[in-house]
C-alpha cells in the first residue's frame, strides 16, 4: 500500500515540472495539504483532536473551494496559518504556493483526499513520508543533505542508543538520523515505561538546520513518526548552529555536515580576530577555520558530555589528509577524544557524484595527561566495492560485516580480519603512535590492493573506468575548492 500511495502522488509532479515546480517545492505543498488533512480527520475521529486550525482555512473548506477561487483561498490560508502560533507556526513559517494551475493545484488536493491517512498506523505514514523525502533526493539536487539510509543504520546499530539519552545532529536535514535513532530504540525496547515514552517523545531530540524549507521538513517527518504533538514540537531550530556554543551538552552526536564553505560559517577562538574580522567567536573550539566540515568537527566535540558522550560522524577524506587547520584538528581529537573507529565509505551512495567520505567514532573520555585515543580501527568498505544509487544501491546488508567487526556490545574484544597471512582483510588497527608518526597525522590509510589500477590483464568494464576516473576528478577537483578556499 505505501509505495502504490507514493508512486501515485509523487507521479504528479511530472505534470507540474512544465510549469517550473522543481521537486522540493513540490513535497513542500505535500507537507502543507498532508498536515490539513490529517489535521480535519482527526477532528472528525472518536478521539477528537483539535489542531486549532484557524476558520476558513481548514481541510474541507479547501476541497470546497471553486476551482477558479482555489490558488487565492490556499495562498491566503497559508499566511494565516503561519501566523496561528505553536506546531502550525513552525510548519507553515514562510510557506507559498507554488502551484499556479487552479486545475493542477485542485488535483493535488483530490489525490491526497483519496486516502483516509490517520486510520494507517504512526510507522505507515512515517513510511509514506520517508519515501516521498528520498524520491526528492533520487530526483533532485536535495541529496546533498540525504545521507543513504543503510549508513545511517549501520552508524545506529555502533551507537546503540537508548531511552532517555539525548541525541542531538547540528545539521539534521530531513531527520533521517533520528529516525534511524527512533527506530532502533522502539524496535530493542519492546517496553518503554511512561516515563521513557514521554522523554523520547519530547526531550531525546535536538537538531539544527540552516534551510527553514527543510527544517519544515524534518518537523514533519517526526511529526509523523509521533515525535512532538501540537502543544510541544521536536526542538528543531531553522538556523547555523555553528554560530553559537551548545549550553546544553548531549549525550549522542550523529551527523552529516554539509560541503562547501561560506563567509558566515567562520568560527574562531580568537576575540580578536573575531572583532576585526567580523568572525563568530567560540571559546570552546581548537582553532579558526573556515572548512565548513572542520568547523562542524570541532562543534560536534563540544556539543558532546565531556564524558562518556558518543558521536558517529560522516566527513569527507579532506579532513583525514588536509594540513594546517585540519592537522591540529586531527590532533587534538586524538588527544582529547576516543576516536577509536573509522569507517572508510565507497565511493557511489550519495546523490552528489564524487563524494569520497568516512564514518569517524569517536567518545568523550576524563581528561588526563596521555591522549584518550590509543589506536583507531579502520573497516576499508571503499576499494574494489562499487555501488550507484540506482542500479547497484547500497544495502544494511553490505555493512554487517562492519557492525559484526565494530562489536558494539564489547569494543575491547575487537578482532582483527587483516593479517600478513590474510592482506585482503577489511578491518585493521592502528596505533597512537602510528598515526601521529605519519606526515601532519594523515588518516588517510589504505592497505588493500586496488584490483582497477593493479591487474592490467583483466581490466574491469569501460563504464566502470570511466565512471571511476569522473568520481575521482570530481573528488579531486572538490579538495582543490576546499584548499583554496582555506588560503582564501
Amino acid at each position: 500500500m505505501t509505495n502504490n500511495i507514493v508512486a501515485k502522488i509523487w507521479s504528479f509532479c511530472d505534470t507540474l515540472r512544465d510549469d517550473g515546480v522543481s521537486y522540493g517545492d513540490y513535497l513542500e505543498q505535500i507537507t502543507y495539504l498532508l498536515f490539513l488533512k490529517m489535521a480535519d480527520e482527526n477532528l472528525q475521529a472518536k478521539q477528537k483532536i483539535d489542531y486549532n486550525i484557524p476558520k476558513g482555512c481548514d481541510w474541507k473548506t479547501l476541497l470546497k473551494t471553486d476551482v477558479s477561487q482555489v490558488i487565492n483561498t490556499y495562498s491566503n490560508n497559508l499566511k494565516k496559518l503561519a501566523e496561528a502560533g505553536g506546531m502550525l507556526s513552525k510548519i507553515f513559517n514562510g510557506a507559498q504556493n507554488k502551484i499556479h494551475d487552479q486545475h493542477k493545484l485542485r488535483k493535488l488536493i483530490e489525490l491526497i483526499n483519496e486516502e483516509n491517512w490517520i486510520s494507517e498506523s504512526v510507522d505507515v505514514k512515517g513510511e509514506i513520508y520517508e519515501s516521498l523525502l528520498q524520491k526528492n533526493a533520487e530526483s533532485s539536487g536535495a541529496g546533498q543533505y540525504f545521507t543513504p539510509r543503510p549508513v545511517i543504520q549501520a552508524m545506529v546499530e555502533c551507537i546503540q542508543p537508548q531511552p532517555t539519552q539525548t541525541i542531538a545532529d547540528p545539521s539534521c536535514g530531513t531527520g533521517g538520523f533520528f529516525l534511524g535513532a527512533l527506530n532502533y530504540i522502539r524496535q530493542n525496547n519492546k517496553k518503554l515505561t511512561a516515563v521513557q515514552e514521554k522523554a523520547l517523545k519530547f526531550k531525546t531530540f535536538h537538531g539544527w538546520e540552516i534551510v527553514p524549507s527543510t527544517a519544515r521538513l524534518c518537523l514533519m517527518n517526526l511529526f509523523l513518526h509521533g515525535i512532538g504533538d501540537l502543544k510541544t514540537t521536536p526542538d528543531i531550530e531553522d538556523k547555523d548552529s555553528l554560530k553559537e556554543s551548545l549550553k546544553q551538552k548531549v549525550d549522542i552526536v550523529l551527523a552529516n555536515p554539509p560541503f562547501g564553505k561560506t563567509s558566515s560559517d567562520v568560527v574562531t577562538n580568537d576575540a580578536k580576530k573575531a572583532k576585526l574580522a567580523g568572525y563568530h567567536y567560540r571559546s570552546d573550539i581548537w582553532i579558526t577555520t573556515s572548512n565548513k566540515q572542520l568547523a562542524f568537527l570541532q562543534h560536534i566535540v563540544s556539543m558532546l558530555m565531556p564524558e562518556n558522550g558518543k558521536a558517529a560522524v560522516v566527513l569527507p577524506d579532506n579532513v583525514l589528509f588536509e594540513g594546517g587547520a585540519g592537522e591540529t584538528i586531527r590532533k587534538k581529537l586524538l588527544e582529547e577524544t576516543d576516536l577509536h573507529t573509522i569507517l572508510r565509505l565507497p565511493t557511489g551512495i550519495f546523490y552528489a557524484q564524487g563524494v569520497k567520505a568516512n564514518v569517524l567514532f569517536f567518545e568523550t573520555k576524563k581528561k588526563t595527561k596521555s591522549p584518550s585515543t590509543k589506536e583507531i580501527w579502520f573497516y576499508d568498505y571503499r576499494t574494489n566495492i562499487h555501488h550507484t544509487p540506482k542500479k547497484n544501491p547500497l544495502k544494511f546488508e553490505s555493512l554487517i560485516d562492519f557492525v559484526t567487526c565494530y562489536n558494539p556490545a564489547n569494543r575491547k574484544k575487537r578482532k582483527e580480519t587483516w593479517s600478513e597471512k590474510n592482506p585482503e582483510g577489511r578491518w585493521r588497527k592502528y596505533s597512537y603512535d602510528d598515526i601521529v608518526a605519519r606526515d601532519k597525522a594523515n588518516m588517510d590509510i589504505f592497505w588493500l590492493r586496488d584490483d582497477n589500477l593493479i591487474d592490467l590483464d583483466n581490466l574491469p568494464d569501460a563504464d566502470d573506468l570511466i565512471n571511476d576516473i569522473i568520481e575521482n576528478m570530481e573528488s579531486a577537483l572538490q579538495n582543490f575548492k576546499t584548499i583554496k578556499d582555506a588560503i582564501n
